[in-house]
């Protein structure tokens, strides 16, 4: 049970912020082949083409039928594939249903030990596939490049480059609407982790690649490369706040975030951020 309660409060989390985006599912053309498709919870792509149709992540389940409809519109028949960024019910709360259609999900091998421990041995819900630093897709004329990025948003991100769309989808590692990250620490997150992983993937991409938030508007480097300094700030007031062992009440009540004058949403309120940033750069 404490394996997983952290977990669960997780996914309750991510379905209070889901509720505030609740609309019909669309899709917006970024490539020939690429899709993203917004509905509620972490933003899907879509990859469409001669060989059929693979998606990464599935939102929740609640919205499966909505997600093949729309992908149907695009090209008939269902997901061959299905890619988790990461653990989060808000991703893959699709799995089982599309599992059931017959799709294959694909994950790094931590998410398959967290949605193995809220959902049981054999479940429909768990990846059929799993990786470890990275895995490649050879599918729809392109080359999806599948990589880990350890103790980022959780220890089980996965960030995918589509090589010749010129593509990448961050998944939670980027949230593009103008706040600050949630660090899932109990899900192995850390704030160092994040920046990594931001960093690592702009020095890859160019100024006319397409940047695909787990939450948000698409985006570019630019955008990414603001974020990234955006975390460092927030980072750097946050130590500066923490000075001489400084405890966690002393710190929330000191505000150090305050001075970066961002807006919270209310399922993520500054002061569980303050408390995740405290508690992952203790």
């Amino acid at each position: 049970m404490k394996k997983i309660l952290p977990a669960l409060i997780t996914g309750l989390l991510l379905s209070t912020s889901a509720q505030a985006d609740e609309g019909p599912v669309t899709a917006q053309k970024l490539s020939d082949h690429v899709y993203v498709l917004f509905g509620q919870g972490g933003n899907i792509a879509a990859s469409v083409g001669d060989d059929g149709i693979y998606i990464i992540d599935d939102q929740f389940a609640k919205l499966s039928d909505d997600i093949k409809k729309t992908i149907s519109d695009l090209k008939p028949g269902s997901a061959e594939f299905v890619i988790n960024t990461h653990h989060h019910g808000d991703h893959t709360g699709g799995n089982e249903n599309f599992a059931k259609a017959g799709a294959h999900v694909i994950a790094h091998s931590n998410v398959h030990k967290r949605l193995e421990e809220q959902h049981g041995e054999g479940s429909d819900f768990l990846p059929r596939i799993s990786f470890g630093h990275d895995l490649k897709l050879h599918f729809n004329n392109e080359h999806a490049h599948v990589v880990h990025y350890e103790h980022a948003h959780t220890d089980g991100d996965s960030v995918v480059f589509f090589s010749n769309d010129n593509i990448v989808h961050m998944g939670d590692i980027y949230f593009n609407f103008g706040s600050l990250p949630f660090v899932d620490v109990d899900s192995g997150g850390s704030v160092d982790g994040i920046l990594a992983a931001v960093n690592d993937v702009v020095n890859q991409i160019d100024d006319n690649t397409k940047v695909i938030p787990g939450h948000g508007k698409v985006s570019d480097r630019s955008g990414l490369i603001a974020y990234g300094k955006l975390v460092q700030n927030a980072k750097d007031v946050m130590l500066k706040a923490m000075q001489n062992n400084a405890r966690l009440e002393q710190v929330l009540k000191a505000d150090p975030l305050a001075e970066l004058g961002l807006e919270y949403a209310g399922w993520l309120p500054k002061e569980k951020v303050t408390t995740l940033f405290y508690r992952s750069l203790k």
